[in-house]
């Protein structure tokens, strides 16, 4: 099981960015993590890059529908070039509202979108490897011109991994179909990925004759770990707090079906509706934290994750940033007792 980190990304991060990524690869991490929330996932990617030597660098997540897959193409195939082959392109679907009301672009179909997004995107890495034309027409996605003056030409490591994220099925019969690997969402039990994920994952792999091993299973974890009691108690109810948003989504209900609490996925909803955020935490049970989150000292980690998560997850990561100088005795000894 590898052990990765998450960028964070509060205020100069970028200017830092080359020392974290160095920092992170002499840690021991075995990749390193973008997201898309405040800022761009790709563009700390490119200073991490040319900063690190052996460290798995990649998206976790970035928007696919967003952009055009042409665009995605052309970032990641630079990534994938600068960083000498160790890029992972990391997509994520988002939900209507944002796709539709904050970038401007369409989400009819999503699982079925994102499909044909990923076949286009193979269509022009071809295209780019080969220097021959480019000829792809679906339902959502038209790529048929491709002149040498934009042709960036072949690189040394053309197979680009793609890895996506997703909570429900659809999306992870997509995994198993096409990609090298699933982002199950950190809002997640064991129980959830062995009924849910699983099932889901080797029914599309079937379908497309592939093993299911061949899909690699990545999550980042919610932990509470080191401080004093004070310091314990607050992380604990932070995470509550965390926990709470989530399951008061219906797009993350199948997680609490796994464990039948159904109703308290319905209860945070209606809460969430009235905008009684203070009255939500309170319906997360200790039972419920047990369920979602690890909780151990930092050198007790390693054998927490690996007795939670060996055989059934390949990559974790941490629900927590990497920020060198925060925190920087946790990082060594829980890195320490991870990689141990």
């Amino acid at each position: 099981m590898k052990v990765d980190a998450g960028l964070g990304t509060e205020g100069d991060y970028l200017k830092d960015l080359d020392g974290t990524a160095r920092a992170a690869e002499d840690l021991g991490f075995a990749g390193l993590w973008t997201s898309e929330t405040k800022h761009d996932a790709f563009l700390p990617l490119a200073v991490a890059a040319n900063a690190t030597e052996k460290i798995d660098l990649g998206t976790s997540v970035a928007i696919a529908f967003s952009r055009s897959p042409m665009e995605t193409a052309q970032t990641a195939w630079d990534l994938q070039n600068l960083s000498d082959g160790r890029f992972i392109l990391g997509l994520g679907t988002q939900v209507r509202a944002h796709v539709e009301r904050r970038f401007s672009m369409p989400f009819d179909r999503p699982a079925a979108r994102l499909r044909e997004y990923i076949l286009a995107l193979r269509a022009i890495w071809a295209s780019f490897q080969t220097e021959g034309r480019l000829k792809f027409e679906g339902e959502f996605y038209r790529h048929t011109l491709m002149t040498p003056f934009f042709n960036p030409g072949p690189i040394d490591h053309p197979e680009i991994p793609i890895y996506i994220a997703g909570v429900n099925t659809r999306l992870a019969r997509l995994a198993g179909e096409l990609c090298d690997g699933f982002h199950v969402h950190p809002f997640h039990s064991p129980e959830y990925v062995r009924r849910t994920v699983e099932p889901a994952i080797a029914e599309g792999a079937r379908a497309a004759d592939r093993a299911p091993d061949d899909v690699e299973l990545a999550t980042s974890v919610f932990v509470v770990s080191g401080g004093d009691e004070r310091e314990t108690t607050e992380r604990r109810e932070s995470v509550r707090s965390q926990i709470s948003f989530y399951a008061s989504t219906p797009t993350y209900r199948t997680v609490l079906e796994a464990h039948g609490w159904e109703d308290v996925g319905e209860r945070l909803g209606a809460l969430a509706r009235e905008k009684k955020w203070r009255e939500m935490p309170s319906l997360i049970t200790d039972d419920m934290l047990q369920a979602f989150v690890v909780e151990a000292a930092p050198d007790e980690l390693g054998p927490a994750l690996q007795e939670r998560y060996a055989g059934l997850v390949d990559r974790v990561t941490l629900y927590l940033p990497f920020v060198p100088g925060e925190r920087d005795a946790f990082w060594r000894e829980a890195v320490g007792a991870m990689r141990g």
